[in-house]
């Protein structure tokens, strides 16, 4: 089920970004086949198998990307692939004999998506890095905080996940549309640089337009009003608020009891410190919950601040089903909804058993392949 049946997909098992992209894609109902070390090095933080979500929906099978046999196995099965993705340092993937060039000598309609931090080319492609410096050097991490304070970490949502993993997803989709018409593969060089930037492109048209102040927390939606703000209630929960169009914000006064004349015109900079302390007054005399009562579902732009345990609870949230239970692990469902391609339910992380090597390979080899392989060591 899913927009991608059918579409088969080669991971060689890495961190943040490519394994992401693999779970998005295997959700929307692609095959893909997880290509684990043999002898995997722990990378990350350490949890059961169960727990690491980022490798759901798929079957893996260990090899030991050293040895000719796997470099072999691994070659045979991109004769069968749409798609390969790796997440590598550059070089690693050719050094291995896994590049994109001997990959499409194999297979010429052979999509080979890459996601680095830097990119395939520059002057720091060869850098160590992660989601924080990709950030940084793009000018989204200094625009990211309270006016007076340092930068804020945004997690690794903006750099692995935003600029890396959905691009290279955007892209290896994009690639194999193409390929379908031209009949020719190609390499999708996915930089989480270039992806970073990309999602920034409506401030740099107001950065172009002199509408941007590059002071930290003093913009309209980046804390510097007080109509994109978050507010602690009487109970030290918080809420959060964003009605920047001026209905919106009439509302939000309206229902909180505030004259307009109290906190001045709403896009008057000079007005928004004042008008911040009168809403954090007034959000301060109620609960969050009180608050909730009163705002929420209204056309004030409101919403409760949640918690990670609170969110799969949210009334919203159950009934649109946003969050799903597998096997006892409360996880985000996939997304986006199709109307007519409905998607399955995901399945949790697979253990590394001989079973599961054989229901894995079953896509891509015959069963005298699988035995075959099996008896010479390739696989377990």
């Amino acid at each position: 089920m899913g927009p991608l049946a059918g579409i088969k997909i080669i991971e060689l098992a890495g961190l943040g970004p490519c394994p992401m992209c693999a779970m998005l894609l295997a959700d929307l109902g692609a095959t893909v086949l997880r290509i684990d070390r043999k002898d995997p090095v722990e990378l990350g933080l350490k949890r059961p198998l169960r727990f690491d979500l980022l490798r759901r929906s798929r079957r893996a099978i260990p090899l030991d990307l050293k040895s000719a046999e796997a470099i072999k196995l691994v070659l045979r099965l991109v004769e069968d692939a749409d798609v390969l993705i790796e997440g590598f340092r550059p070089g690693v993937a050719e050094r291995l004999g896994l590049g994109p060039e001997s990959c499409r000598e194999r297979n010429p309609r052979l999509v080979y998506g890459r996601v680095t931090g830097w990119g395939q080319s520059g002057p720091l492609k060869d850098a160590a890095g992660h989601d924080l410096n990709y950030i940084a050097v793009t000018g989204v991490l200094n625009a990211i905080g309270r006016h007076g304070q340092p930068p804020s970490l945004p997690l690794n949502l903006i750099g692995d996940f935003g600029g890396g993993a959905l691009y290279l997803a955007l892209g290896v989709v994009a690639g194999i549309l193409e390929a379908r018409q031209s009949g020719k593969g190609q390499v999708v060089d996915a930089a989480m640089v270039d992806g970073v930037a990309s999602l920034a492109t409506m401030f740099y048209g107001f950065q172009a337009a002199g509408m941007l102040s590059e002071e930290r927390g003093s913009n309209a939606i980046d804390s510097g009003s007080h109509f994109c703000n978050v507010y602690e209630c009487a109970d030290g929960r918080w809420v959060a608020v964003s009605p920047t169009e001026g209905r919106f914000h009439a509302e939000l006064l309206r229902r909180l009891g505030i004259a307009p004349a109290e906190i001045g015109d709403q896009m008057d900079r000079k007005s928004w410190p004042n008008a911040y302390r009168v809403l954090a007054e007034k959000f301060k005399t109620k609960t969050r919950d009180e608050w909730c009562a009163l705002l929420e579902g209204t056309d004030a732009c409101f919403a409760p601040v949640l918690s990670w345990s609170e969110a799969p609870q949210h009334a919203h949230l159950r009934a649109r089903g946003t969050f799903v239970e597998i096997e006892g692990v409360t996880q985000p469902a996939p997304a986006p909804r199709f109307s007519r391609t409905t998607l399955d339910a995901p399945y949790p992380p697979q253990e590394i058993t001989s079973a599961n090597t054989d229901a894995a390979l079953a896509p891509w080899l015959s069963a005298p392949e699988i035995n075959k392989l099996r008896a010479a060591g390739t696989i377990n």
